[in-house]
This record gives structure tokens, sequence and C-alpha cells, in this order.
């Protein structure tokens, strides 16, 4: 497509210099990916800021550059080079509006389904797939783990991609003939803008509980960031959500989608009764339209049995035979890092992602109900550095009173000093049933050496990530890999 055309995609406050009547090659946020005839969108980083490298992408061949900073770079610069300079008030919403366009649309040529939310949002997106590919359709998935066309497995390094590597991602999709695509939306990504403009035709709202506070500072910026998904939803689109969920009509109230509920609650659309559930799967009844459907799944845990709720409802709106998605759930198999157990004979260890307050207290929670206080809980556990430190001492809290023992480590530290993300945790503490060892495979060892030949071993924090970022480094590190290890001697 060529720059005049997509030019019009973005609202310019001013444009300057030459716009060239070339198609564009391509459209970059990372002036290291530059090539000749490309867009270059500065953005505003965490850390740098894309107007720092506007000369760089120039000189790589870039024929346009998008900013917000009027003061970078000298107007003569664009106009001596027969570069465009298009100013416009936000680099993210016109990186997303000029990405849906160069990419033509892609989210209108599939339907594209969004599930935000603190927790559930990995597990819910894989029971969707599976059961959008029991009708035979070919799925996408843009997800925390990895992204899938179909079987092809694509890794993934942010939840949700900005939003060229989006579209372009969903354009793959369409090109390798997927029906359906689905997509966690991270709170960030709602925020920052990486789905603005995309066309969803349906949402999941899982749960939200206290998280990310270090980037949304207050709770109601973080309701309000994830407000976000279902507020853009048409009066076309389905939104479903956790009627359990106390926030939910905060979260739903401007929505102009057909809105569906699901939970315990007795007046919910989709209502969800007699959990079961054990060391092999989770059993339970879903209630809908007066009709009852007898669902059964290998995942484990009461949360799984709203996840998988949640995943039903939304694909019985789209269109999908009750019995397809009864049996879609069935099939779907264990999702790396969520509640993953493993073991040999008695003594059994739980991967778990749960890297908030909720999620820790919901596994050790699920733990407690399975072994009914015949089998001791031990619970090895950090919390991740440069992100919200208000959650460490509740964490901490939960930890120790709903384990026999708890040893805290770390997690991925990042740039912080791992002891005091340690000594923050300890803040919430008031038992003694808790040791420290901060190098995190030393306590996964010695937890799985000490505890008794009965115990239950939750590793929680980092489930499917198989690295520890220490001082911006990635070494690699899987809490599966070394559980097996000494779960082996």
């Amino acid at each position: 497509m060529e720059l005049t055309q997509l030019i019009n995609s973005v609202k310019a406050i001013q444009v300057i210099g030459e716009v060239q009547r070339k198609d564009v090659s391509g459209i970059y946020y990372d002036s290291r990916k530059i090539i000749k005839n490309s867009i270059f969108v500065a953005i505003k980083g965490y850390r740098t800021d894309g107007h720092n490298f506007i000369l760089d992408a120039i000189n790589k061949g870039a024929i346009a550059i998008i900013l917000e900073d009027n003061s970078t770079i000298p107007d003569d610069v664009f106009i001596i080079g027969k570069i465009a300079k298009i100013l416009v008030k936000n680099s993210r919403i016109a990186l997303a509006e000029i990405s849906n366009s160069f990419f033509k649309e892609p989210s209108r040529k599939l339907k594209l389904i969004g599930i935000t939310g603190t927790n559930g949002k990995t597990t819910t997106s894989y029971y969707i797939r599976s059961i959008l590919e029991m009708t035979g359709a070919k799925v996408g998935l843009v997800g925390t783990i990895s992204n899938y066309i179909g079987s092809q497995e694509i890794k993934s390094s942010l939840t949700t991609p900005e939003a060229n590597d989006m579209n372009e991602l969903l354009q793959e999709m369409v090109n390798e003939g997927c029906a359906y695509g689905i997509t966690e939306v991270s709170s960030h990504s709602l925020a920052l803008n990486r789905v603005h403009a995309l066309n969803f035709n349906g949402a999941v709202f899982t749960n939200i509980t206290s998280d990310h506070l270090d980037f949304h500072h207050t709770f109601e910026n973080y309701l309000n960031a994830k407000k976000i998904l279902f507020d853009s939803l048409t009066d076309s689109a389905f939104g479903v959500y956790n009627s359990n969920d106390p926030n939910s009509s905060l979260l739903i109230k401007d929505s102009k989608a057909k809105l569906f509920s699901y939970g315990k609650t007795s007046n919910a659309d989709f209502i969800i009764r007699n959990v079961n559930f054990n060391l092999d799967g989770t059993s339970f009844l879903i209630e809908h339209n007066t009709k009852r459907y007898e669902v059964t799944t290998s995942l484990i845990g009461e949360f799984n049995a709203y996840n998988a709720c949640g995943a039903f409802a939304i694909s019985v709106l789209l269109g999908v035979d009750e019995s397809i998605a009864v049996e879609g759930i069935k099939k779907t198999k264990q999702v790396p890092g969520r509640f993953e157990v493993i073991g040999k004979g008695k003594k059994k260890v739980v991967i778990d992602y749960s890297h908030t307050a909720d999620s820790l207290e919901k596994a050790l929670i699920s733990i407690k109900k399975i072994v009914n206080d015949d089998q001791p809980i031990y619970t090895v556990f950090g919390c991740g550095g440069n992100r919200d430190q208000t959650k460490r001492p509740v964490m901490g809290n939960i930890a120790t009173d709903l384990s026999r023992k708890a040893i805290i480590t770390s997690d991925n530290p990042r740039f912080e000093d791992p002891y005091a993300i340690i000594d923050e945790i300890k803040k919430g503490i008031v038992k003694e049933n808790f040791e420290v060892i901060e190098n995190r495979e030393d306590a996964i060892r010695h937890a799985i050496e000490n505890a008794e030949d009965n115990a239950v071993i939750l590793i929680a924090g980092k489930g499917h990530e198989n690295y520890q970022e220490i001082n911006g480094i990635r070494n690699h590190f899987s809490d599966k890999e070394v559980a097996e290890k000494y779960l082996n001697k």
C-alpha cells in the first residue's frame, strides 16, 4: 500500500516533508528493524524513547516518521531528506491505526475473541481453542506461553504483542485459513493501545484482583484499563463476564455488547454447580437455559471450572453446539505451568504460575481441599523484582498461613536486590513456619528432599517460564525441570 494512502489512517496534527508515492515495505517501532521504504513510529517507552532513534531510522531507509514529540528533530532534516514527518497526538494509537490499515484490517476477516482478567486468561484461551478446533475450524492463538497459527507454534515475549506485531500475526492467521483468532488481552496492552482498532467478536472477563500497581498505580486505573476491552465491543459482539467477581458490574457498565454472565450466582446465564476435583481432574455441571451439561476436565481446581465455563459460554454464543463445547473442554490438554502436577509415588509437586496474592491463595486452597488435612503442604515462592510491591507482604502471609512450611526464594529479581524483595515478603508474615533460601534451585531441592513422603509441594510464581531474569540477563531456569531432577533422585 502506498504511503499516500496509509497516511489517511492516522489523525495527523501536521505533515511536513514529502509524502512519496511509494509502497510501504513495513511498519516498525524498533529502529533496528527498519528497512528501505518503511515507516518508523517513535514511541516513548519505559527505558528508551523512540524519538532518540529517528535519525537512525532515516539513515536505514525509512520514508516516513510518525512522532508525537515535535521538538526532537528539526523540520529541515525531513524537508531536505524528502522524508514525511507525521506529527500525531499519540504515537501508540497511530501505530495501531496505521498497522491495522497496512495489514488490511485482519481482525475483520476472522472471528476475534479477547480474554482479559488478572488470572485465568491463558487457561481460558486453551479451553476456547480446544472447543473451536473440535468444530473442525483452524484457530490462531496469541498468549503468554506461545502464539499459534493452527498447530504452528510461534514463541511469544509479550502476553499481548505491540500493535504492528499483533496485526501482522492476525494477517498470517487469515493467510493460513484460520476462522478464529483468540488473544489474551493484558491490562498493559489496553492501556498502551496495542489492541486499539481491532474488531473483537467476543470477549471474556475472568476476574480482577490487585496486580500491576507498579504500572497502573491504583486499582481503579487497573480496572479501567481492563474495562477498555468491553467498552470497545460493538452491539453485534458478545461479552461474557464472571458474575462472582464483585467488580464485574463496573467493568461491563458501559459496554454496548450483548452481555452474558457465568458463575455460581443463581441468576447467572451460565451457572456452575457441583464442582468436585482431585489430583486427577475436575468435574462440574453447567446450567444454561434450563438444561444441564456434565463437564469434566483434566485441569485441576475450582478456578478451572470457572475458566472452562467462561470458554463454554463464549463458544456457545458464537454458535458452537453445547455437546461439542463439553467435548472440547474434556480434550483440553494440561496448560504448561498452570497447576501442573508432577511426582512419583505419594510425594507430589504442583507447578503453578500463581504470582499474585489471589492466585496463590486459590492454588493453596485448592490443594488443601484435595488433601483434606491428610497431607502436609509446602510452598516455595518469591516475588518478581521491579513489579507491584504491594502484593509481597500479602503473599508472604498467605503462603505461611495456608502451608505447613513456606520457603521464600527468588522469582525474577530483575534489577532489584533479591534479599530486599524477600524482606518485603517477610513483613506480612506472623507465623514462624518459613525459611529463606534465596537460590531458587536450592529452595526447590530443599523442599523436595526434606518434605514428608506424602507431602504436596507448591512451587509458585513462574509456571511455564524457562528462565530466571537477574540484572537484565535471562538465564535458563525451569521450575518443572528442577523439580523433576530432585524427584527422580
